[in-house]
């Protein structure tokens, strides 16, 4: 058990993490003793749960396909609280147009597709590495984690999900060979996939929609909460043996067409 760490003590940076699976993540790692540093657009509620959840908590207005943005981000983490051991990538968009419309005869639209793989794909992890490789490691040489959120999605895309699973699948793709990549600096890179959840996006749908998706999960046969993802969260930054894997947290669904 003493290669077991703690996040008591650890700095995370979150993308995303104004709202959804992002906020709950934060708020989770909080309330655990580590601090946290909010990576979101300056038109989300950043600076409101920053301010509620204390002076372990910083909100970094940040558009993550922004070189300089996200340097400013990992500035003010170090400034702040003076170095980073955990980032977890929460922030992504998604569109759900199909790869043609036969009706309007108008194929998907190649800016809106680049624009979704951007967002999922080239966020922020080079910054990381490089700050976390300044970490002094401990009696294992861990310097840090990075978690990344796919989705079911990845594995099961739904029509008009070619953009979006393209990004996920990206990020399932890329774990593996990014967790080798890093290993001789002692950064773990580790992936959630995670099903149907409670996040704002499905809130916006009607009540009778929400039900019939909790339907189609196996057990427990309801919408995940976004708790039980930041649970997951802190369980891998504690685990140093998890390393160079997709964990899906989706009830055991598999999406039908």
């Amino acid at each position: 058990m003493a290669n077991i760490r703690s996040v008591k003590g650890m700095v995370g940076l979150v993308t995303g993490g104004a709202s959804g699976l992002g906020r709950a993540t934060v708020e989770r790692l909080i309330s655990q003793g580590a601090s946290a540093v909010i990576l979101d657009l300056p038109s989300s509620d950043g600076h409101k749960v920053a301010a509620a959840l204390g002076d372990r908590c910083a909100f970094a207005p940040t558009d993550v396909t922004s070189e300089s943005d996200v340097r400013s981000a990992v500035d003010l983490a170090k400034e702040k609280y003076g170095k980073v051991d955990l980032a977890v990538n929460c922030a992504g968009i998604a569109v759900a147009v199909k790869t043609y419309n036969f009706k309007k005869d108008l194929p998907h639209s190649l800016e809106d597709f680049t624009r979704v793989i951007t967002v999922s794909l080239t966020a922020f992890t080079v910054f990381l590495q490089l700050m976390m490789g300044r970490n002094e490691p401990d009696a294992d040489g861990h310097r840090g984690c990075i978690i990344n959120t796919a989705s079911v999605a990845a594995y099961d895309g739904q029509v008009g999900q070619a953009a979006y699973s393209a990004s996920k699948g990206g990020i399932v793709g890329m774990t593996l060979p990014i967790a080798r990549d890093l290993a001789p600096m002692g950064i773990r890179v580790v992936t959630i996939a995670p099903g149907l959840f409670s996040t704002p996006l499905l809130a916006g749908l009607p009540e009778k929609v929400q039900s019939f998706l909790a339907r189609q999960v196996p057990f427990p046969s309801r919408l995940g909460d976004p708790a039980e993802f930041a649970h997951l969260v802190t369980a891998i930054a504690e685990n140093p043996m998890i390393n160079g894997e997709v964990i899906r947290l989706d009830g055991a669904i598999r999406m039908q067409p």
